[in-house]
């Protein structure tokens, strides 16, 4: 599978099998998210692997009780280590390079016939609680990782003309 057929064909997966996932992919997931960009090269994540049954169990609660959280085989838990850099844009350079590391592993994961979802929704500090994340980290989302009971099919995108205008902004 190509980059642009892995983009085309990832989906938000929250129904996952019991079924647990090899050491080799997990790996593979997890350096594509290593080997993301990031600004001045400062790769300032670092990805808390929760594999234990009763963690996640207890990720379920920190995150909405959204259960498909503790149902995938995999939690991964990317967090900032650093997170006073501002980029000269104004914006805090960890959320721009954590989400790019975090869409690495989404793609590669889709790769290797895993499924993943971005979780937003989530209590921070239950989360640092329950994994023991210092206070000076930030939790920026959960990533649940594991075999998907069903591919859904592609949900509704705006169209290239709705989303793109050339040289100036036009409405």
């Amino acid at each position: 599978m190509d980059a642009l057929e892995a983009i085309k064909e990832r989906r938000s997966i929250r129904s996952y099998e019991d079924r647990e996932v090899e050491e080799e992919k997990l790996t593979q997931v997890l350096d594509a998210g290593r080997l993301a960009p990031s600004a001045g090269n400062r790769q300032e994540w670092k990805f808390v692997v929760v594999r234990d049954k009763e963690l996640r169990g207890q990720l379920v609660e920190a995150a909405s009780g959204q259960q498909f959280v503790g149902e995938a085989p995999v939690v991964i838990v990317p967090c900032a280590v650093d997170h006073d850099h501002v980029m000269s844009c104004g914006h805090p350079s960890f959320l721009v390079d954590v989400a790019i590391a975090i869409d690495h592993m989404t793609l590669a994961a889709r790769e290797l016939g895993l499924g993943t979802c971005w979780i937003g929704a989530f209590d921070q500090q239950k989360v640092k609680d329950i994994l023991g994340i210092p206070a000076s980290v930030e939790v920026v989302e959960l990533l649940p990782l594991g075999y998907p009971t069903s591919w859904p099919g592609p949900r509704p995108r705006r169209s290239l003309d709705e989303v793109v205008c050339y040289d100036r902004w036009a409405d």
